[in-house]
């Protein structure tokens, strides 16, 4: 796979990544296979798929037990390891809640090594801000991190431009992790533009929409009783329909190139910026290939301008 970088300063990485949550958490967890999610990790890095995304929170916390497991030995310095800190579980009401509070954050980082058996992470990430704390108080604990040796990089999440501003003021945005995808664009309006300008890593989550621009979603009845796209505003009945046209729409740009659904929503992410770096998820080595593949799916202009116009989503992201 093609490389590029992790931002202007960081190190090389392949220009897809791999996002490991739904390999413990959140989609179909009652088919979870640790070991295959071992060999798909370790698939990824053979193929040149590097960046390895994972979050305390997953699971939660086993997500980073699958991984360190596949990492162990001489698998871990083939990575550019990142997870992240900042959710943890919730409550009957809410299913996560937000714990930016320092001390909280200078903990995770050691549980986190624990986890992922490694004496550091490459990119270690607020994965939201903890609207009781100041931003500047929870980055500046994970500056901590990077000053004791526990982390690389640090890097934002689910964040805007003005909050962006005050992590800088106290220590480098190494990365920025909002969803962008064909069917959530929010980012490309300031967020991108800003950390394009900055020399900022933009590392897109959910970038095959959650895998419904995949094509493999054709209605509300095939989720999994245990997936949470069960509860999110366009994977219901009415706005799943809807949602279909766009998908029909990005077969026809995939049949021209011989491609599937899933490349062209690829391709059209990575062709948004020179530091765009997604990390669609999986745990199937096929789809892991494919995606991969991805990265060798260029675009013309009229097959970008066709996706640009692609109307938006039906339904709210949550």
């Amino acid at each position: 796979m093609r490389n590029a970088t992790l931002g202007s300063e960081g190190p090389e990485v392949g220009v897809v990544g791999l996002g490991c949550m739904g390999m413990t958490w959140a989609y179909d967890v009652h088919n979870r296979d640790d070991d295959n999610s071992v060999r798909v990790i370790r698939q990824a890095l053979d193929l040149g798929v590097t960046l390895i995304d994972t979050s305390d929170i997953y699971g939660p916390y086993s997500n980073e037990e699958v991984v360190g497991a596949a990492l162990a030995g001489p698998y871990r310095e083939r990575a550019v390891l990142a997870t992240k800190v900042g959710l943890v579980p919730g409550n009957a009401e809410e299913r996560v809640l937000r714990n930016g509070r320092p001390e909280h954050i200078r903990k995770s980082i050691d549980d986190s090594l624990r986890r992922l058996g490694t004496d550091h992470v490459d990119l270690y990430q607020l994965h939201r801000i903890d609207p009781e704390v100041p931003v500047e108080e929870s980055w500046g604990a994970l500056a901590e991190a990077v000053a004791a040796g526990k982390a690389r990089r640090i890097g934002l999440s689910e964040v805007d431009v003005a909050e962006i501003e005050r992590a800088q003021a106290v220590h480098p945005v190494a990365s920025v992790q909002n969803e962008l995808s064909l069917w959530t664009r929010d980012s490309l309006a300031e967020v991108l533009p800003y950390t394009e300008e900055q020399g900022i890593a933009f590392l897109p989550f959910s970038p095959l929409g959650r895998g419904f621009l995949t094509g493999g979603i054709a209605s509300f009845d095939e989720l999994p009783a245990d997936d949470f796209r069960r509860a999110l505003p366009r994977f219901q009945q009415e706005a799943l329909k809807a949602n279909l046209a766009l998908v029909e729409r990005v077969r026809v740009v995939a049949a021209r190139h011989g491609a599937t659904p899933a490349q062209v929503a690829l391709a059209w992410v990575l062709a948004q910026g020179r530091y765009v770096l997604p990390i669609p998820g999986t745990r199937t080595p096929k789809y892991l290939e494919e995606n991969a593949a991805a990265a060798d799916l260029v675009l013309s202009p009229a097959d970008l301008a066709e996706l640009d116009a692609l109307p938006a989503a039906a339904g709210e992201r949550y």
